[in-house]
């Protein structure tokens, strides 16, 4: 039987098939819910630590997150098998690193400089989870994508640099800064390396216990903890905890298990634009031309930086090849 004809206007004769409407996914969202709940944070940090020791306020916010955690693994009834082999331990370290040192060293900075010069140190994360990741994890960033993170480091630089010359920033706060981004860098690159077959909430899980236990151990050993408890210090403890640490850190480690870590890490860019939105919103400060022009010039370079598939060369066991499917 002779084809159809196909007409004119739909050489493939397909006229009758509409395209499918495109579907948001939860993998397409995650960019943006962790970049306003990570943003939102430094809001709910200055308050609290106006009543906190920054060591404490960790801890009880990791602490409340791990206590939601096994709650949840109790009342699901999942399985700890997942964490057997010493998965555990790689969790555990992964965790300490990100949510423990990369928490506690800012804390503490925060109560020493303001705000802006530690968003600067911290603009160095997706840079350098960038080009250790091609090393250590064996992923390869094409050019668009290193100028994607140029780029995203300068739109940083624009929005907080002229706040970070006009203070006197403490030499002390500022390493303090670049202590909390090597932890969540090594963190990122050891997650990504031990942790990427392991479910999301077993794996969160151990990550939380551990930092949990490291905090309150600093805690104990490096400050006199002091708190007081106040309606806001409340509200910033509750608001860090639920939706900050578990909300936020479940994104990341969500969009770290998706893709590699230079995509994960390239949405801090953002955050520093979006806090300053945020405080323009909530706090009443002047949002100025170089902040919205630094946040335009981050938005771009994220977004070449998560514009298509990057390749991965052949590297270790478990830098390459399939990602886990856990989270279908």
């Amino acid at each position: 039987m002779p084809n159809a004809p196909r007409s004119r206007s739909d050489p493939s004769g397909a006229a009758s098939v509409r395209r499918a409407p495109r579907v948001v996914t939860p993998a397409a969202l995650a960019p943006f819910g962790f970049v306003l709940l990570w943003s939102s944070s430094f809001v709910a940090a200055k308050t609290g630590l106006r009543h906190l020791t920054p060591l404490l306020f960790v801890t009880i916010r990791l602490g409340g997150g791990a206590a939601v955690l096994v709650a949840l693994m109790l009342g699901l009834r999942r399985s700890w098998r997942p964490l057997g082999q010493w998965r555990w331990l790689h969790c555990a370290i992964a965790g300490t690193l990100v949510n423990g040192v990369g928490l506690m060293a800012p804390h503490v900075g925060l109560t020493k400089v303001a705000a802006a010069p530690l968003a600067l140190v911290q603009s160095l994360t997706p840079l350098l989870t960038a080009a250790l990741g091609v090393a250590v994890l064996g992923e390869r960033l094409h050019l668009r994508q290193w100028l994607g993170l140029l780029l995203g480091t300068a739109g940083v630089a624009l929005v907080v640099g002229l706040a970070a010359l006009d203070s006197a920033a403490r030499l002390d706060g500022l390493l303090l800064g670049g202590v909390g981004v090597l932890g969540l860098v090594a963190g990122t690159l050891y997650f990504g390396r031990f942790c990427r077959g392991v479910p999301l909430l077993p794996g969160v899980t151990a990550q939380f216990l551990a930092a949990a236990l490291v905090s309150a151990l600093a805690a104990l050993s490096l400050e006199r903890p002091h708190a007081e408890w106040t309606a806001g210090t409340l509200a910033a403890i509750a608001w860090n905890t639920v939706v900050v640490s578990l909300g936020g850190m479940a994104l990341y480690f969500f969009m770290l298990a998706r893709g590699t870590a230079a995509r994960a890490t390239a949405n801090f860019y953002l955050i520093p634009g979006t806090v300053a939105l945020l405080g323009w919103a909530f706090l009443g400060e002047r949002l100025t031309t170089p902040a919205i022009l630094g946040f335009a010039v981050a938005a771009t370079g994220c977004w070449l930086v998560g514009r298509g598939r990057p390749g991965l060369r052949p590297g270790p066991a478990g830098a390459s090849g399939p990602r886990p499917q856990y989270f279908k």
